[in-house]
């Protein structure tokens, strides 16, 4: 069995804590029903022991005490939250943390819980991610650290850093798959309605939320015309004749607007169209170059090759879903 500490702090996010607690013991029930030994002892330590409240007024307890834990542990958890990079601050924290991470087989961090880790000089001279909305602060703070701003989680050796609230969900499946197999991955996923095979190389956000929302509404009907539409005549000439402009007025307009000019902004919602497409269940590369805009296989592959590294085939291979069967059932 696996011992886990979840380190909670006053204010910490209670979508993280608790969804990570209910991943681990989603695995240990999928055991229980198959009559195995259940794979995670899991407990909440706090700096003290004390109880604490979540960010929302929710009141968790009792826990381990993190400041007198000396027993060996697997995997430590840290979890993030609106306070998580002002709590970190706090020197007790971070030594008891430091301490702890020492005697752990891997330790995790949960969105801003990156910052206690960093805190603690855990990710010093590692890679790491957090929340998007931090990560020019993350980086302000601990030069030391190279962040990684678009991933959804990163490993760096033993640890592991995600980014968004729901990316720490992805790290922990993936952890549940090094950790006991794809199938009970797969089955925690399908039992909790999570992605499949989301991995740390797949971005943060898409290009509709990656880009300035527009603040006039021709362009934000232009925006949503372009994303349900990859596959027409999305040409500057094309939507400068849409929008009744002329495409020098119509270009510099776009780029104030989207902070990219058309025609990049057309080539990155085709490249993430086509990766949604083979990340589904498109197994065609012909129909998904051009569903997604590119006409040709050949013409797609140049994109992934330029953006990602990585041909069409390559990648749905390494983040195509393959469906499993749902077994059990919570």
């Amino acid at each position: 069995m696996r011992r886990v500490l979840i380190v909670g702090h006053p204010g910490a996010l209670g979508m993280e804590l608790l969804g990570v607690h209910d991943i681990l013991q989603s695995a240990n029930e999928l055991a229980r029903r198959a009559g195995t030994p259940e794979p995670y002892r899991v407990e909440l330590a706090t700096l003290d022991g004390s109880d604490i409240t979540l960010w929302t007024g929710l009141r968790l307890g009792p826990a381990r005490n993190l400041r007198t834990t000396r027993i060996d542990i697997d995997t430590l958890i840290v979890i993030g939250g609106p306070s998580a990079h002002e709590v970190c601050a706090d020197p007790v924290l971070a030594a008891a943390v430091r301490r702890v991470a020492g005697r752990a087989r891997r330790t995790v961090s949960i969105c801003t819980g990156s910052f206690i880790l960093a805190a603690a000089g855990v990710l010093d001279g590692r890679r790491a991610t957090t929340h998007w909305t931090m990560t020019d602060e993350f980086a302000r703070r601990y030069p030391r650290i190279e962040v990684d701003p678009d991933r959804i989680f990163v490993q760096d050796g033993n640890v592991w850093t995600s980014a968004g609230v729901t990316s720490g969900f992805d790290l922990l499946l993936s952890l549940v798959e090094s950790d006991i197999g794809p199938e009970a991955a797969r089955t925690i996923a399908q039992i909790l309605v999570l992605y499949l095979r989301r991995t740390g190389n797949q971005t943060q956000f898409s290009t509709q939320l990656a880009n300035p929302l527009p603040t006039r509404e021709p362009m934000r009907e232009l925006q949503q015309y372009i994303l349900a539409n990859p596959a027409v005549d999305l040409s500057l000439a094309a939507l400068a004749e849409r929008m009744t402009m002329s495409q020098r007025h119509f270009a510099r307009v776009f780029t104030a607007e989207f902070a990219l000019s058309p025609g990049r902004y057309v080539e990155k919602v085709r490249l993430e169209t086509a990766r949604r497409l083979l990340e589904s269940d498109c197994r065609d590369l012909s129909a998904a170059a051009r569903a997604a805009g590119y006409g040709n296989p050949q013409a797609m592959r140049r994109a992934f090759t330029l953006a990602l590294g990585i041909s069409p085939t390559e990648y749905r291979r390494r983040f195509g879903d393959t469906p499993a069967p749902l077994h059990l059932a919570v």
